[in-house]
């Protein structure tokens, strides 16, 4: 058995929580290779370890004086090592180089990227693992994408030779040689990286909550766990708003089949959150999760007899593409097409897309309607079972809430409905409450 395991800034805000991690690496001679993420908040006010060093940048670009906020890092950084009593152990020359960086050639990547590999170098000598810098392992293409065929063969070759590991997560080595970031959260992504090259049995995910839940904790009050969740179902929530696992991090795993493994740092009795390929195992509600976003709206393209013209999805779609504005969901009916796109992307753009729409496909009317809400509802069960989407109406009603647009996809495995902005959280309860509250 070998296990990947990622904590989050949560986890290692502290030398306490340090020294918790460090007890649930200990407590499982399996979890061999760890990714650390920088220090995050100690308490609701305070400030992460990740955006001080921006802040840190951000002065140094400007040519001020950045000695303060620098001194804040350090003194974050002094506090860990010193809790956890490594004595003889320090991190000057790493904040001399960073020091020396900002002053000549100042670099939002290296600065950003310094959280995580100044927290590994501690883990690294807390555990007494080796420690190996992401990017000596991880590596991007010109236009900033990762380049997985290189990483996994560079990853692979290096840790066969290494039996336990620390490699901070977040960065990489760029193009050009230099320092290159994932986006926020990108911890999540180097985690999955690394279990997808060692071909680990298991990734194991570990922040501030007890795995996935079936809806907001901040719209639905202490909602149920979801126990396992497919990759499938996963992709669905996040990209419609859940936000415990980095959605990019699902790509390195999934290809070799390898479970995640979701859980709490601080209670680490809990099983958590199983993601998977796949299962035969049951959810224990019809629905696996319910996630959502504001901030849409929609443009209605109508022309009779639009179903027998050939070519005019294409060229109603080849006006947003000529904008650069993507969509999101595409109902259409016989007579009607409707677009859905972020109301902020498309609202400054929106007379140039009409009338780029009339130019190349000659409708005979166009509608613009914002302030839509859109709600996912996501359950591998849904296939199965009868009735799902008349329930989901039927709660809707009940709580005098207007659908205003539904989407379902063939596979059956979600259902979209688009709602006001001002009955968003009041449709997420009315649908939580109907297909979990009633089962409970």
């Amino acid at each position: 058995m070998k296990k990947v395991v990622k904590f989050g800034g949560s986890s290692l805000a502290d030398a306490e929580q340090f020294k918790k991690a460090a007890a649930i690496i200990q407590a499982d001679p399996s979890r061999v290779y760890v990714v650390p993420s920088a220090p995050g908040k100690r308490f609701g006010k305070d400030t992460k370890v990740t955006d001080l060093l921006y802040r840190m940048f951000h002065e140094a670009e400007e040519k001020k004086d950045f000695s303060e906020t620098l001194n804040e890092i350090r003194s974050r950084y002094s506090a860990i090592i010193t809790g956890l009593g490594l004595k003889g152990f320090t991190l000057d020359r790493e904040f001399e180089e960073i020091e020396k960086e900002m002053l000549t050639e100042p670099d939002a990547d290296f600065a950003a990227s310094r959280g995580e590999y100044l927290n590994g170098r501690i883990m690294a000598r807390y555990l007494g693992y080796e420690f190996i810098d992401a990017a000596e392992v991880i590596f991007f293409y010109e236009d900033g994408s990762l380049n997985l065929e290189k990483t996994t063969v560079v990853m692979r070759r290096r840790l066969e030779r290494v039996p336990r590991a620390v490699i901070p997560g977040f960065y990489g080595q760029g193009f050009n040689r230099r320092i290159k970031t994932f986006s926020r959260g990108g911890s999540d992504i180097t985690g999955s990286i690394v279990a997808g090259a060692v071909r680990a049995d298991v990734y194991e995910n570990w922040t501030d909550v007890s795995g996935f839940m079936v809806a907001d904790p901040r719209i639905v009050s202490n909602p149920v766990r979801i126990e396992t969740i497919t990759y499938r179902e996963l992709r669905e929530l996040s990209y419609m708003g859940a936000s415990v696992l980095h959605e990019e991090a699902i790509f390195p795993v999934r290809h070799e089949g390898i479970p995640i493994n979701i859980r709490n740092t601080n209670a680490p009795e809990d099983d958590g959150t199983w993601i998977v390929e796949s299962t035969c195992q049951k959810s224990g509600y019809v629905v696996t999760g319910i996630a959502g976003k504001k901030g849409f709206c929609t443009v209605l393209i109508s022309k009779a007899m639009m179903n027998s013209e050939i070519g005019f999805g294409r060229k109603v779609l080849q006006a947003f593409e000529e904008n650069e504005i993507s969509f999101e969901h595409m109902p259409s009916g016989i007579d009607t097409m409707t677009i859905v796109v972020h109301e902020d992307e498309f609202k400054d753009k929106e007379q140039r897309v009409v009338s780029a729409i009339h130019r190349m496909a000659g409708p005979d009317s166009i509608e613009i309607e914002s302030d839509l809400a859109l709600i996912a509802v996501v359950g591998r069960g849904m296939k199965s079972t009868r009735g799902t989407a008349g329930r989901i109406f039927s709660a809707l009603a009940h709580a005098h809430v207007n659908v205003r647009m539904i989407d379902q996809g063939s596979s059956e495995l979600n259902i979209i409905i688009g709602v006001e902005n001002e009955d968003f959280e009041t449709a997420v309860k009315a649908i939580y409450d109907i297909f979990v509250l009633t089962q409970i």
